[in-house]
């Protein structure tokens, strides 16, 4: 079955009106270089940072400069991608394919960024400079290491 951009949009919303927030959790700066969050990326190579708002989830990844790479929003297990972030045109959710495709090539394996347990986001360094981001629901974390953030 599929389901529209719309509808998954409209889901959110009606899902997170409905959810708790999640404690401590910002709810304004996303979209900033450096926004006034902790920064709990599971990868020393970038920045992740999580703001709630109406109970839906939204994570941005930056690079170590700053600069927004991508962003999505999600709650109970459904994702969509936000359109802010340099390679925001790069992010796949399981509801959402990447908006571009091109003939690069993967120059490393993917690399998790964000792990809360359940969001997960991978990065993964493309041949042309670009970088492809991918969300998901995340597997049970059994690896503390793994699921932690390094910190800013």
């Amino acid at each position: 079955m599929l389901v529209t951009r719309r509808t998954l949009f409209a889901t959110l919303i009606v899902m997170g009106l409905s959810g708790a927030a999640m404690a401590g959790a910002p709810s304004t700066g996303l979209g900033q270089a450096w926004p006034n969050a902790a920064d709990v990326s599971a990868s020393p190579n970038y920045h992740a940072y999580v703001f709630v708002l109406g109970g839906i989830q939204y994570i941005q990844i930056n690079d170590l400069n700053g600069n927004v790479l991508g962003s999505i929003g999600t709650t109970g297990g459904q994702f969509i991608t936000l359109p802010i972030g340099k390679f925001a045109q790069l992010v796949s959710t399981p509801q959402q394919p990447t908006a571009t495709t091109s003939n690069a090539t993967p120059t490393a394996a993917p690399t998790t960024v964000y792990n809360d347990g359940t969001t997960t986001v991978a990065a993964t360094p493309m041949s042309d400079g670009t970088t492809k981001f991918s969300a998901a629901t995340a597997a049970i974390c059994t690896d503390p290491a793994a699921c932690g953030s390094h910190g800013s």
